[in-house]
């Protein structure tokens, strides 16, 4: 079976060829991003939801929050305890369940503490 006809490199200004897969020439290979690496990396991404559920299963699906304050409620995310603006990290220890009106309180405080920060 005959090879594909080279096609025109997909970076920009590159007259170079390629019958490559990617589309890339042999000097802009670099620029490929395969596709598992631009997918799922962000919070809805595969990698997150399973660094949640192992969260979730560590802390019993149990508001971090509310059981520090004696009281048991269900969780339905995962939270930074140092949020990420602020140097948090994804690490596991940065990480803990908590249920929605503790989510919605701890963020409604940190965008106040951000909009002081901002007016100072």
């Amino acid at each position: 079976m005959p090879s594909k006809p080279p096609r025109p490199c997909r970076a920009p200004a590159c007259s170079g060829k390629t019958t490559a897969a990617h589309g890339y020439c042999e000097e802009h290979e670099h620029l490929h991003k395969p596709f598992a690496s631009r997918k799922g990396s962000g919070r809805g991404g595969r990698p997150w939801r399973r660094k949640r559920d192992a969260i979730m299963k560590r802390d019993r699906w149990l508001c971090q929050p509310c059981k520090r304050a004696g009281r048991t409620t269900p969780a339905v995310h995962v939270d930074h305890i140092i949020n990420k603006q602020s140097g948090g990290t994804d690490d596991d220890h940065n990480l803990e369940a908590i249920c929605k009106p503790c989510h919605d309180a701890k963020t409604q405080k940190e965008a106040a503490h951000g909009r002081k920060q901002a007016g100072s």
